[in-house]
């Protein structure tokens, strides 16, 4: 568990904002109609902008659970060094619950900005950003994306001046016959 929490004790940099001389993501608009039923289980990330809390990380897997009281319990895992790396979080709409627009915390009372900006029609692959442009994710719920897939992300991500020429793209994670 200690190196659980070293690993990610950075991640109160995200919760809080991040650095500031990074872009608003403000006119990005995060996904109406969401669906938060849809958006739970797990995710997979395929590519992201590089960030002290996920330094050397690769298989990361986020898995979303919806609560009876109507926030998500959050569980983001990956592996550094051979070793798995967890942290337990908390989430809760910003506003309405059919907006992509999530308040995530891992160390309480901070919430960061969670946004999803896309996902496609049947939830398989989404792209998240927090308040600033320094944050960004690509997920996808396998392992692996189709190369034209990804790249039509990357044109919405470079269309929304995110800049994809950074981004790191992990190790993807090994899913074995028994999760199959």
């Amino acid at each position: 568990m200690k190196h659980a929490v070293n690993f990610f004790c950075l991640i109160s940099t995200f919760l809080l904002g991040g650095c500031r001389s990074a872009a608003s993501t403000s006119g990005i608009p995060a996904v109406q109609d969401f669906h938060a039923s849809k958006y739970m289980g797990r995710w997979y990330e395929i590519a992201r902008l590089p960030n002290s809390f996920e330094k050397d990380l690769h298989c990361v897997t986020a898995d979303y659970t919806l609560m009876p009281s109507g926030q998500i319990r959050v569980r983001n895992c990956g592996v550094k060094r051979n070793k798995t790396q967890c942290i337990n979080g908390i989430a809760k709409f910003r506003s309405s619950a059919d907006t992509g627009e999530l308040l995530v915390s891992f160390f309480r009372p901070f919430y960061g900005a969670y946004r999803v900006i896309y996902v496609n029609e049947d939830y398989t692959r989404a792209i998240v950003t927090g308040d600033r442009k320094n944050y960004f994710w690509i997920l996808s719920r396998t392992p692996q994306l189709p190369e034209e897939e990804l790249k039509e992300m990357l044109i919405f991500a470079k269309k929304h001046d995110f800049e994809v020429e950074k981004l790191i793209y992990p190790q993807p994670v090994k899913i074995t016959e028994k999760e199959k």
